[in-house]
C-alpha cells in the first residue's frame, strides 16, 4: 500500500473515508425498484406457483455501491498501480485496506444490516472489501423485505424457483444499495464442448489433437521451460462450483505427456461448504486443472470451490472468499464459466464487476473464459441464435482478460504436413511449429467452412445453412465468444435480448483507441485468444476425465483414445499460466494484465498492424512477435427470428449486425477485432517483454 494511504488504516472500520449516503430512516411504505433483476426464465408460462414460505435461502447477497468520489478515487489509484514511476505502482491493497479507503460508510452499512435483521434475516457477514453484504433467510422474509415472490417455474421439464418481480428497497436506501445479486437458481454454464465428428466433402479424417508438447511448440513455451521459467513459486486458482471427480486423473495427464508431479491442491475458501463432485462440471475442473498445469508445469494449482446455494453460484462466494481473507489472495484466478449480460441481471452483472475491482486492486490477475457461443451468448448451446448479440456478464467487466478460441487453419489451407509430424514424439507432440489460426467455428455460417463446402454465401435459399450438409452437421452456435457489452445494466424489455434500457459496461481506457477496436463506447470482448477448437477442423484438446457418467472415458493407452473437446474454457487456464510464466519472470504480481497487455499490442500493431505477425504467416511469422494478429475466419452463427438475423430467404439465416444486409458478427480484421481479440500469443516473448 503507497504511503500516501497508511495514515488511514484501521482495522475493523469499513469506508473510513466515505460519507454516509443514509439520510433518514427506512420506511417500507416508501420504496424503489431495483430494475433488471428477473431471469428470463419467470414467465407465466413457465410459473407453477409460489413456493413456501418457510423455504430456505441461504447465502443471499446484497450488493451496495460506493459513493461516486470514492469510485473516482479509487480508479485513480487502481490507474496508478499500473503506472510505472507512480509511487503506488504494483502497491496492492488488502481487503482491509480496500474497504477501509473505498467501501461504503459503516454507517450505511449498519443502518442496512439493522434493517435486514428486523425483517428476520441472519446476516452472515460483511465482507472486508465493504461492497457486500451475505445473509440467509427464507421466502417469505424476502416477500416482506423485498416485495417481491419466489416462484417454482417448470423450464424444460426441469424444476427452479425465481423471484417474478423486481426486488424492491425502502427509498432510503437508493444511494448504496446496488441490488440483490441472485434470487434464482439458474446456474452459469461450462465453456467447454466435447469433440465431435464433422463431415467435409473436401477433407479427411485425420485429426491432429493437441496435448501438452504441441502446446508449447505452437505458443513458443520451450524456450521459458528451458530456462526454468515453469511457474515455481506461483499459485494458479481455478474457480469452480465442483470438486474434481478423480486427483488420479490429474496424475495420468501429468505423468503421461511428461509433465512433473503437480503441487495440486482442493480448498473451500472461508470454510465455504463443500460441494462434492457435480457430474459434468467435474470434467471442467479437471481440463481446467490439467491444463493450466500444462502452461505452467512448476506452479501450484489450486481448486477453490463451494457449492452453489439455492440462490447464488458457488464460484462467485469462492473469489469472494479469497479475496476477502486476511493477508495476500493468490495472484492470479481463472474462472470457466459465463452467462449472458441479459439473462445474468443488472444486478449480477455489476457483482462480477465489483468482485473483479477489488480483487484486480489487491494485485490478482482474473481470467475469464469469454464463452462458446460466437456473438449470441444468450443463445448457449442452441442449434441456432434467435436473441441476437450478446456477451457474458462474467467476462464484460474492464477488470478481467477475457480470453477467446482460435482453430488452426492449416487444414483449411490444405497445409496440415507443414505444421505436423507423421508421428508423435515420447509424450505424443507432433506440432513443428507455430500454425497459423482462424477463428474457432463450427457454425455453418462461417465462411471459411461454407466455401471449403462448396458454397458462394452461408446464407439464403441456396446458401450453406439450408443446405442438406449445413443442417445436418452444422446448425450450432458453437463458436469462441465475442462482442459488445450491451446489457451490464438495465432492463431488457424483451427476455434475454438486449433490448429496453440495456446498457453496456463503459469502455476502458486502455481499450480506447486501439487499431481496430471501434469506436462504440462499450467494453469488447475478447482481449486476447488462443487454440479452442473441438474438432471441425480436425483439431481439438486431449485431457483425462474418467467419470463415464459425464461423458469421460478410462485413461489408458493411448491418449487419442481419451476424452477430447474444445472450447474457451481451455483457453482461459492457459492464459492464467502463461500469467503464471509473467509474475515468476518479473517476480511480482500485476493485478489487471489487460493495460500491459494492450501498450504491447500497439507497439507490435502501430497504426496500420503488423505484416510480419499476421497469423496467416504461420511459421513464417516475425521471430519477435509477441501477438498473432488473426485476420482469417469469423465467429457468424446461424440464426433465425428477427434479432440480429440476416434472413433474406431459406430457414436459416446468419447473425449480422443489420437485418437487411450481410454484415456478419463478427468478422476479423488487422489488429483488434471481436472474434479474437488483439489475437494469440508467443509465451516466450510476452513473458520477456513484460515490463
Amino acid at each position: 500500500m503507497g504511503a500516501t494511504y497508511a495514515t488511514h488504516a484501521q482495522a475493523g472500520t469499513i469506508g473510513l473515508l466515505s460519507a454516509p449516503q443514509v439520510k433518514q430512516a427506512p420506511n417500507d411504505n416508501d420504496r424503489v425498484s431495483l430494475p433488471g433483476n428477473v431471469s428470463p426464465f419467470a414467465t407465466a408460462e413457465n410459473d407453477r406457483g409460489a413456493v413456501a414460505d418457510s423455504q430456505s435461502l441461504e447465502h443471499l447477497q446484497l450488493l451496495l455501491k460506493r459513493p461516486a468520489d470514492r469510485e473516482t478515487a479509487l480508479e485513480q489509484f487502481m490507474q496508478a498501480q499500473q503506472t510505472k514511476g507512480s509511487p503506488n505502482y504494483r502497491q496492492w491493497l488488502t481487503a482491509e485496506q480496500f474497504g477501509q479507503q473505498y467501501g461504503p460508510s459503516q454507517l450505511d452499512i449498519d443502518a442496512v444490516t439493522s434493517w435486514l435483521k428486523s425483517h428476520g434475516f441472519t446476516v452472515n457477514q460483511v465482507y472486508p472489501g465493504g461492497t457486500m453484504i451475505d445473509f440467509s433467510g427464507t421466502a417469505g422474509q424476502v416477500r416482506s423485505a423485498f416485495r417481491t415472490e419466489i416462484h417454482h417455474l417448470n423450464v424444460g421439464n426441469v424444476a427452479h424457483i425465481a423471484n417474478m418481480s423486481d426486488p424492491q428497497i425502502p427509498a432510503a436506501f437508493a444511494g448504496v444499495v446496488q441490488g440483490l445479486v441472485s434470487l434464482h437458481d439458474f446456474r452459469p454454464h461450462t465453456n467447454f464442448k466435447p469433440h465431435s465428428d464433422y463431415t467435409f466433402t473436401s477433407s479427411g479424417s485425420t485429426y491432429q489433437a493437441v496435448v501438452p508438447a504441441d502446446l508449447a511448440k505452437i505458443y513458443n513455451f520451450t524456450p521459458l521451460f528451458n530456462a526454468g521459467i515453469t511457474g515455481t513459486g506461483q499459485t494458479i486458482v481455478l474457480i469452480e462450483d465442483t470438486n474434481v471427480y478423480s486427483t488420479a486423473d490429474i496424475t495420468t495427464f501429468r505423468s503421461t505427456f511428461g509433465l512433473p508431479t503437480a503441487t495440486f491442491t482442493q480448498v473451500h475458501p472461508g470454510s465455504c461448504t463443500n460441494p462434492g463432485v457435480v457430474t459434468g462440471n467435474d470434467g471442467e475442473a479437471e481440463l481446467d486443472v490439467e491444463w493450466a498445469g500444462a502452461a505452467a508445469p512448476g506452479a501450484t494449482l489450486e481448486l477453490a470451490s463451494c457449492k452453489d446455494t439455492t440462490t447464488t453460484f458457488g464460484g462467485l462466494i469462492a473469489i469472494q472468499n479469497l479475496i476477502n481473507a486476511s493477508g495476500t489472495p493468490p495472484a492470479i484466478m481463472s474462472v470457466s464459466y459465463g452467462e449472458c449480460e441479459a439473462a445474468n441481471g443488472a444486478t449480477a452483472n455489476a457483482a462480477y464487476v465489483s468482485t473483479y475491482q477489488q480483487a484486480a486492486a489487491e494485485g490478482v490477475s482474473v481470467f475469464v473464459s469469454s464463452g462458446d457461443e460466437g456473438a449470441a451468448s444468450c443463445d448457449a448451446n442452441q442449434t441456432k441464435a434467435t436473441h441476437g448479440i450478446g456477451v457474458s456478464g462474467f467476462a464484460s467487466t474492464p477488470y478481467n482478460v477475457a480470453v477467446g478460441g482460435t482453430d488452426f487453419g492449416d487444414t483449411y489451407a490444405g497445409t496440415n504436413s507443414s505444421y505436423w509430424s507423421s508421428t508423435n514424439g515420447s509424450t505424443y507432440g507432433s506440432a513443428l511449429s507455430y500454425v497459423p489460426e482462424i477463428p474457432w467455428n463450427d457454425s455453418c455460417a462461417s465462411v471459411l467452412i461454407s466455401t471449403k463446402s462448396g458454397y458462394s454465401t452461408p446464407y439464403g435459399t441456396s446458401g450453406f445453412c439450408n443446405s442438406a450438409t449445413g443442417k445436418a452437421y452444422y446448425l450450432t452456435t458453437a463458436s469462441g465468444s465475442g462482442g459488445p457489452s450491451g446489457c451490464a445494466s438495465g432492463t431488457a424489455t424483451t427476455s434475454g435480448v438486449v433490448s429496453g434500457t440495456c446498457k453496456g459496461t463503459a469502455k476502458p481506457s486502455w481499450q480506447s483507441g486501439f487499431l481496430g477496436n471501434p469506436a462504440d463506447g462499450v467494453r469488447d470482448i475478447p482481449d486476447v485468444s488462443l487454440f479452442a477448437a473441438n474438432g471441425v477442423w480436425g483439431h481439438y484438446y486431449v485431457y483425462c476425465y474418467t467419470n463415464t457418467a459425464g461423458g469421460g472415458v478410462a485413461c489408458t493407452g493411448a491418449p487419442s483414445a481419451w476424452a477430447g473437446a474444445g472450447g474457451t474454457s481451455f483457453a482461459s487456464p492457459i492464459m492464467a499460466g502463461i500469467q503464471a510464466l509473467v509474475n515468476q519472470k518479473i517476480g511480482a504480481s500485476v493485478g489487471n494484465p489487460n493495460p500491459t497487455l494492450y501498450s504491447l499490442a500497439a507497439t507490435e500493431y502501430g497504426s496500420s498492424g503488423s505484416s510480419s505477425c499476421n497469423s496467416s504467416n504461420g511459421n513464417g511469422a516475425g521471430a519477435s512477435c509477441i501477438f498473432y494478429d488473426v485476420t482469417l475466419g469469423d465467429i457468424d452463427l446461424d440464426c433465425t427470428g428477427t434479432h440480429s438475423c440476416y434472413r433474406p430467404s431459406g430457414t436459416y439465416g446468419v447473425l449480422s449486425t443489420s437485418t437487411t444486409s450481410y454484415a456478419k458478427a463478427y468478422g476479423t480484421g488487422t489488429g483488434w477485432d471481436f472474434a479474437t481479440g488483439i489475437g494469440s500469443v508467443n509465451a516466450a516473448n510476452l513473458v520477456n517483454a513484460w515490463p
